[in-house]
């Protein structure tokens, strides 16, 4: 069962036909895709409790959808989070491969959740500057720190808020951190479970990293917009999970595909 705001029903109402037309070519009922038409607020609340005839909700939209859906749902939510994403570059860093994996993170496609929203860097990494200035040649709208902000002219100064939001657009929270300690604390407090990634050489530092993280996907030299279903194989993506039951990270079709045991018998009993 499909339901979307009143603002794509049009969109929706033409996938769905398309889906429809598209089953009349398998042994799957054309009526097994539903399109439930009325946008209103009232229905969408109605329908989060229909447990008797739903068996799970996967909302997709941004933060304000998914948390009324966590919230008045009786019925299992797989909870596809925001995408609050951070890059931790240590100071073994190799200067290209962490430039080019920033640059790709932040402006591949800044509008969706996987993209980077803040780069925390060590503050002994020798290529500080040209990274900054980097991003900042290419639009890159850039928060920092007091330091930062104090010494980059094109670095406005970070709020609180700042470090919490999801962007979706060219704007990068950048902060100098003095361990990896101070760097996995920061995404422990402003991280949403979704994807970070750490840029070392340092086998030590990365393996620390993975172990004290928490989220759905992790990643090591590479960017995070590789979060996606379809990258990891697993076909057309459903959601990105960021709950840790039953599924987790990028969602294909055996995500929510349940089991059914069976058990053939001759008479055992239990003793």
């Amino acid at each position: 069962m499909w339901r979307g705001s009143s603002s794509a029903i049009h969109s929706n109402k033409a996938l769905v036909s398309v889906m429809q037309e598209a089953l009349k070519w398998s042994s799957v009922p054309v009526d097994a895709i539903q399109l439930l038409e009325d946008t209103s607020r009232e229905t969408a609340q109605h329908m989060f409790r229909l447990k008797e005839y739903v068996d799970v909700l996967i909302p997709r939209g941004g933060a304000g959808l998914i948390q009324s859906v966590v919230e008045n749902a009786t019925i299992p939510v797989l909870e596809t989070g925001v995408g609050n994403c951070h890059i931790f570059i240590d100071d073994s860093a190799e200067k290209e491969m962490a430039i080019d994996i920033a640059i790709n993170a932040k402006l591949q496609r800044p509008s969706v959740c996987n993209a980077v929203e803040t780069v925390i860097i060590h503050h002994q990494w020798p290529y500080i500057n040209e990274l900054l200035e980097t991003l900042h040649e290419k639009g890159v709208e850039l928060r920092g720190d007091n330091q930062l902000a104090a010494t980059y002219p094109f670095v406005r100064e970070a709020t609180e808020e700042d470090w919490a939001t999801e962007f979706l657009a060219p704007i990068l929270a950048v902060k100098l951190v003095e361990t990896v300690d101070e760097a996995i604390e920061h995404i422990e407090r402003y991280g949403t479970k979704h994807s970070e990634a750490i840029i070392s050489e340092c086998k030590e530092h990365v393996e620390q990293f993975f172990a004290r993280v928490d989220a759905a996907v992790l990643y090591h030299n590479a960017s995070t917009r590789f979060t996606d279903g379809e990258q990891f194989g697993y076909g057309a993506e459903i959601g990105i999970s960021t709950q840790k039951l039953h599924a987790r990270g990028p969602m294909g079709l055996r995500a929510i595909t349940t089991t059914k045991t069976l058990v053939y018998g001759n008479g055992q009993v239990r003793t």
